[in-house]
């Protein structure tokens, strides 16, 4: 028997490394962009054209490359950083892993220009797929400007799953804006198609972010400074009245390099207690400050995970601080009360004057099981959907008869969907909507009801392009990051047929002329900011449906909640829409929206 194993050929092994380090053009943007920065630039442009996927052009003044480091530069583990194994804890630059142009190399087609200030000529690479192609003298400016073209041309499968142009340049100006946050101190420019997306002078941290997320910034965040013997921490945070339902704007940086640790991000959330709405997210920019021999930062192949020694300390530390930022800047809670109209009509009682006493409006006749109550009848009621009631009811009503002697009058060869309809249902705790029908009761979940509902109808939207808009009185302004702009662009199309109206005002603001009829009460900033929060959070799930992702998160946002009082007729409506969806049982969560208590089950509960 031959033997099996040989080694792979350079290309094929470059191929497999560059999966690792370049797996869409943001990766290869975010790798040539600190090795800019390690050449010690002051300013650094990036230029894309069809967001990466035909071009990638970093242009830096760092201090450049000699021929021969310009050759080996292409070779896998080649790097300037790391001399031996020691070497790999006290590493203070971005890249040290010699990978990146190798693995871009490998699977595009790419132009290196280089040139130090005591050369007088430069160097001139060109490499497509690995192979070296040519190299020669040329005129260059001192610094590197590396050219990408045709990303992964020689792997097709690879480029087929890249997403949409809007959801890839999201990604480049993600990582764009992660570099200028960590590195204020040097000019960065990006273009995109010829465009200029940013421009942005040499600064310091708080200039910076101003730039990068509007003017009104430095008045929404406080200054944050902590030296310690174990980590320095600077930065800043964001006033709790400002948090938003976007998680966009949190950066950690650990010795300038941005991170993703959900256990330091629990530290910063958890000094807010207290002073958050629910569901939003403070913004942050903090820089923790370390000894590198304390952390790991080789163990992800994009080096956004890395390892703490003591992070316990760490969390404690960081939580610590910000917690007395936020005292020390006095910020506290803006009360809200979530109550009803009467509230804002409050007046003090006379010295002489009586309370009165609450009223309650009740029927002191009403029996919830007197089959022959008088209902009053809606129009509504002539739309349901005769399949989905029958089915409902060969699944859920038991087959055995009632005993005639039963206090309840259940005949069910008498009572059909028809006397379902003209039953005469109540609301329990605010929370479920219940029913008599001839086997029992009926108790709906009412939130879980109303997501169903709404979830349908916006599927329905979305497939027929009908969603319905309700014009604001005021339109409101939705002010993003670009790379979330970039994000609202892609899903416009979507959002149109749901039924908001929006308009392009600026360069990262939109106007909200119109939300959908069926949330015609919500916050349409909200609202928006709390679609784009779900859909970032699930882009990276491979099977993840946008349309489907957009129609459960606006129904859960818009279905009534448990406490929410309903009229007779709102109660009747929610029943009849929703016998008339597809899946009437299912919720949104997977559990059951209805349930039927059988007159058996009662009577087992209560005697006879």
């Amino acid at each position: 028997m031959s033997d099996i194993i040989q080694l792979l050929p350079d290309s094929v092994a470059n191929q497999i490394a560059a999966g690792e380090v370049v797996q869409r053009p943001s990766s290869a943007v975010k790798e040539l962009m600190e090795n800019a920065i390690d050449a010690g630039a002051s300013h650094i442009k990036l230029l894309v054209k069809d967001a990466g996927k035909a071009l990638i052009q970093v242009i830096d003044n760092g201090k450049g490359m000699s021929a021969t480091d310009a050759r080996l530069s292409f070779e896998r583990h080649a790097t300037s950083k790391i001399k031996q194994v020691a070497d790999i804890f006290t590493i203070h630059t971005m890249g040290f892993r010699g990978e990146a142009l190798a693995s871009v190399a490998a699977i595009a087609q790419v132009e290196l220009k280089t040139r130090r200030a005591e050369d007088e000529l430069g160097t001139r690479i060109e490499i497509e797929g690995s192979v070296v192609q040519s190299q020669d003298f040329c005129q260059a400016s001192v610094g590197t400007t590396v050219v990408v073209k045709n990303l992964f041309y020689n792997v097709p499968a690879r480029r087929n799953f890249l997403k949409s142009n809007p959801i890839e340049l999201k990604h480049i100006i993600e990582e764009f804006q992660r570099l200028a946050l960590a590195h204020p101190d040097i000019a960065f420019d990006m273009q995109q198609d010829g465009e200029y997306k940013f421009q942005l002078p040499a600064s310091n941290l708080k200039i910076r972010m101003v730039q990068l997320f509007g003017k009104g910034t430095a008045e929404r965040i406080a200054e944050i400074a902590e030296q310690t013997d174990l980590i320095a921490i600077s930065g800043f945070i964001g006033m709790p009245a400002w948090a938003k339902k976007t998680r966009g704007e949190q950066y950690f940086f650990v010795n300038k390099r941005f991170i993703k640790d959900a256990y330091l991000n629990h530290a910063v959330v958890s000094a807010y207690q207290g002073l958050l709405a629910p569901d939003t997210f403070p913004a942050y920019v903090l820089n923790i400050t370390i000894d590198p021999a304390m952390i790991d930062v080789n163990v992800h192949p994009t080096k956004t995970e890395i390892k703490f020694e003591n992070e316990k300390v760490i969390y404690a530390i960081l939580r610590a601080t910000v917690k007395r930022s936020l005292g020390v800047h006095n910020i506290t809670p803006s009360i809200d009360f979530n109550s009803d109209a009467d509230f804002k009509n409050y007046r003090p009682l006379g010295h002489n004057e009586v309370p009165e006493a609450p009223k309650i409006r009740f029927n002191p006749e009403y029996n919830p099981f007197a089959a022959t109550q008088q209902q009053p009848q809606l129009n509504i009621r002539q739309q349901y959907n005769s399949a989905n009631w029958e089915t409902v009811f060969d699944k859920l009503v038991p087959t055995a008869s009632i005993e005639q002697q039963s206090a309840f009058p259940l005949d069910e060869t008498t009572v059909d969907k028809p006397a379902l309809s003209n039953a005469n249902p109540f609301q329990l705790h605010s929370q479920w909507v219940v029913a008599a029908v001839k086997s029992g009761l009926l108790v709906i979940n009412q939130q879980a009801a109303h997501e169903r509902i709404l979830y349908e109808k916006f599927l329905q939207h979305l497939a027929n392009n009908q969603g319905y808009s309700q014009q604001l009185l005021f339109p409101q302004t939705l002010t993003l990051t670009a790379a979330n702009c970039e994000l609202v662009e892609e899903l416009l199309p979507e959002l149109i047929a749901l039924g908001f109206e929006l308009r392009k005002f600026g360069t990262t603001t939109f106007v909200i002329e119109g939300i959908p009829v069926e949330i015609a009460d919500a916050e349409a900033v909200e609202l928006i900011e709390t679609l784009l929060e779900n859909v970032n959070q699930n882009a990276s799930i491979t099977k993840f449906d946008k349309r489907d992702g957009l129609a459960k998160t606006l129904a859960r946002r818009a279905a009534i909640k448990p406490g929410k009082v309903l009229e007779l007729a709102e109660m009747q409506n929610l029943i009849d829409e929703l016998f008339s969806c597809e899946m009437p049982t299912l919720a949104l969560n997977g559990e059951k929206t209805l349930t039927i208590i059988t007159a058996t089950e009662l009577l087992k509960k209560i005697g006879k």
